[in-house]
């Protein structure tokens, strides 16, 4: 069994079919998305109709993201609508319009709204490792995080978890288009709503996949973004399409 976690999808249905495409689940994986289904992309509907379809078949394990958050305090009268379309909520109401119409809350499904609030995790762990959206207090237990920490707190070089856990998150977007490994914690949040791209990567192996909005794809491993002081591995060269020569 493989554990497959998923970065920030944003509504980038397109992405995430050809990553889903070229990782290739098998019935006995599961597949945890690190949350932020909705916003800034073309089509957070689309987006949330297949994780739904995945949780269905029983192979999901759904974080929530702050962008979630956002959408359903907009819904439970919480937080101003326009502090969430002013932060990509515009694009999400768009994707569920009517005829052409503008979109309202009201076009959101039931089944859509009970993914978000009642399907969706804060936390999810195995016995090596944790999966948060954002972040975590490096000496608090999973189940003690402030939710300022899982949803919002950017990633800046966190200490390791008092766990030993190895943490994976997204929220903190790379414009490099590449994950960040410092060992004890892997960001895989690559900005694919900015033309970057999605990533997939399988904690056990260390395998990563990614997958961006022109259904390209290409591949790496996870050690391959371990920091280095002087040159990039020749695989992730290779990855980018870079002569090692030239670098």
């Amino acid at each position: 069994m493989r554990i497959l976690a998923i970065g920030d999808i944003h509504g980038c249905a397109i992405a995430f079919d050809t990553l889903i495409a070229a990782v290739k689940p098998q019935p006995n994986d599961k597949i945890v998305t690190l949350g932020d289904y909705v916003d800034k992309g073309p089509d957070s509907k689309g987006v949330i109709k297949r994780l739904i379809t995945l949780h269905e078949n029983g192979q999901l394990i759904a974080l929530r993201g702050n962008h979630e958050v956002m959408m359903l305090q907009v819904r439970n009268h919480r937080l101003k609508k326009s502090h969430w379309l002013e932060r990509g909520g515009e694009a999400t109401l768009a994707s569920y319009s009517k005829s052409g119409k503008v979109g309202k809350l009201s076009d959101i499904p039931d089944n859509h709204w009970d993914f978000l609030e009642n399907v969706c995790l804060d936390w999810y762990e195995t016995n090596t490792h944790f999966f948060v959206h954002a972040n975590a207090h490096a000496n608090l237990a999973l189940a003690e995080q402030p939710a300022s920490m899982l949803f919002w707190k950017k990633f800046r070089h966190p200490d390791p978890h008092v766990s030993g856990k190895t943490m994976v998150c997204g929220h903190t977007s790379q414009k490099s288009g590449l994950p960040i490994n410092l060992g004890h914690a892997i960001c895989i949040d690559t900005r694919v709503y900015g033309k970057g791209w999605l990533t997939c990567l399988d904690v056990t192996s260390g395998r990563v996949w990614q997958a961006n909005q022109l259904a390209q794809q290409r591949t790496a491993w996870i050690d391959d973004f371990i920091p280095q002081s002087t040159h990039f591995s020749s695989r992730l060269l290779a990855m980018l399409g870079i002569n090692p020569l030239d670098a």
